[in-house]
């Protein structure tokens, strides 16, 4: 039984995901200190095209630096732990891509309510016990870059 929807094919996806909130520079994460505040995304931004009932969408790249893990273990910490955590946290999974020129990337979507359920959300799961010990025990170090995005008023997804 195929259960793929044609609509989250990744071109099409981003497309109906590309309008950038306030053409922002991607916010890229700087270690464990202070994370960049979440630009306003979601519903209602002040934004031409974007759609008024939009969630914010997160489009997050993980790049492995090398020597340190592989991308298999960060494919298996999320295929087997932080998925659990990422809905137990309330975050919807929009997708998961392997880029087929880039093997040590990977690149997902989530969505939220809006940018403060996003720092909520994220706020719980990175204090989550399990997630700490899953981090610990499944470690990769990472480059991570975010891109958050509103969707536009004529795309499928919102």
């Amino acid at each position: 039984m195929n259960t793929r929807l044609p609509i989250l094919s990744l071109p099409i996806l981003a497309a109906s995901l590309a309008v950038l909130v306030g053409g922002a520079e991607p916010v890229r994460a700087q270690g464990r200190g202070a994370p960049a505040p979440t630009p306003a995304c979601g519903p209602n931004v002040a934004m031409k095209n974007v759609a008024k009932d939009s969630r914010c969408f997160e489009l997050r790249t993980y790049t492995v630096r090398e020597g340190s893990g592989t991308i298999d273990v960060l494919h298996a910490r999320f295929r087997e732990h932080t998925n659990a955590l990422f809905k137990k946290h309330g975050m919807t999974i929009v997708g998961f891509w392997q880029p087929v020129t880039k093997p040590d990337q990977l690149i997902y979507i989530l969505a939220y309510k809006d940018a403060a359920a996003r720092d909520a959300a994220w706020a719980a799961f990175q204090a989550d016990p399990e997630w700490v010990k899953v981090r610990s025990e499944m470690a990769v170090n990472v480059q991570v870059d975010n891109v958050f995005m509103s969707a536009t008023d004529y795309g499928p997804v919102k």
